[in-house]
């Protein structure tokens, strides 16, 4: 395929939007697999690179991270890896060498390669990564609607269970129901956590129902004392999967005495916390970045038992064609979308 060309929405500098375009078919080398994307889940990181937030490659880049899709070919040296094999693709790549590698925290490596900011991503047809940053797709899950287990689910999975180390039986609130807040919400159930689930839109609370939320709180109310009320206290964890200052103090000032605060959004403002409750409580607060590979095979087995709910949690499709109008719709809130992919 070397020479030829295919279709990618490519992020261009200072622009807003992708364009849709001829691109370079990418060629697998020594080690490397080519995927032919069969779709690519629509995240609001990306929508912080058409917002000017900096990828660390240059554009020209092909977004994209949350892939799956066919093995259509393989580099040299590639063994035991079936071409027309289903596979889901993680959304970093990393270097395996590094001292936190070593201590199976790749998803904070250092030199990390993520899809769609460090090297071109999946909003094409196709995208080339490492065999062994490849997972079989269990048969029993559909193509398309898990590429959003390649980072709603993983990272919900890692936060849960790695850094919340939620126990069954404990109350858990959920602030932030996108996609990946209703998959922290799964994998909280699929535990054997309580749930309290909190967002403005009263769409995203049904849908939190649906997936087994016990108890909903409006967020545009009084949310600390809300949770306090329905816990008995205060829940013993709290998931912040928004990004958002003042829903970050919330889960500090909600979580009862001796609770864990663990903060999967992404800001970038400074967030005023009450230091004396952390100390006189004993609160831990910790941050929560995606998911080692070594989870992943964990993550799929989840999925495979019906962990996910994965055509609730994926409501729209659009083509390469239409992605802008899905970003759109992403950033602008549209009521019933929790998770959109692109299939090209």
């Amino acid at each position: 395929m070397e020479g030829t060309l295919t279709r990618a929405a490519v992020l261009h500098p200072g622009a807003t939007d992708l364009r849709i375009e001829e691109w370079p078919d990418p060629v697998p080398g020594a080690g490397e697999i080519l995927v032919k994307v069969a779709a690519c889940g629509l995240c609001r990181t990306d929508l912080h690179y058409l917002h000017g937030v900096p990828t660390a490659k240059t554009p020209p880049l092909v977004l994209g991270h949350e892939v799956s899709g066919t093995v259509e070919a393989v580099g040299g040296g590639v063994e035991g890896v079936a071409i027309g094999a289903r596979v889901l693709l993680p959304p970093v790549i990393p270097c395996g060498a590094c001292e936190l590698c070593r201590r199976g925290r790749g998803n904070i490596c250092a030199r990390m390669q993520m899809l769609g900011n460090h090297r071109d991503g999946g909003f094409a047809e196709y995208v080339v990564v490492p065999a062994t940053c490849a997972f079989p797709l269990p048969s029993n899950l559909p193509l398309e609607e898990s590429s959003v287990v390649s980072d709603a689910g993983s990272t919900a999975y890692h936060a849960v269970v790695n850094r919340g180390h939620v126990a069954p039986g404990e109350w858990v609130a959920v602030l932030g129901c996108g996609g990946v807040g209703l998959s922290v919400l799964q994998v909280v159930k699929a535990v054997g956590g309580r749930i309290v689930a909190v967002d403005v839109a009263a769409e995203k609370l049904e849908t939190a129902k649906r997936l087994g939320a016990d108890e909903v709180v409006d967020g545009r109310g009084e949310v600390v004392k809300s949770l306090r009320k329905i816990t008995g206290g205060g829940p013993d964890v709290a998931f912040e999967v928004i990004g958002n200052p003042a829903t970050i103090r919330a889960a500090v000032e909600g979580v009862r005495a001796g609770g864990r605060v663990v903060v999967v959004g992404y800001a970038d403002a400074d967030v005023p916390l009450p230091a004396g409750r952390i100390m006189f409580r004993e609160l831990e607060i910790r941050g929560s970045l995606g998911c080692p590979l070594s989870d992943f095979p964990r993550v799929l087995a989840m999925a495979a038992k019906g962990g996910f709910d994965l055509r609730a949690m994926v409501t729209h499709r659009f083509p390469l064609e239409g992605i802008n109008e899905g970003f759109a719709a992403l950033h602008a809130g549209m009521p019933g979308l929790v998770r959109g992919i692109a299939v090209p």
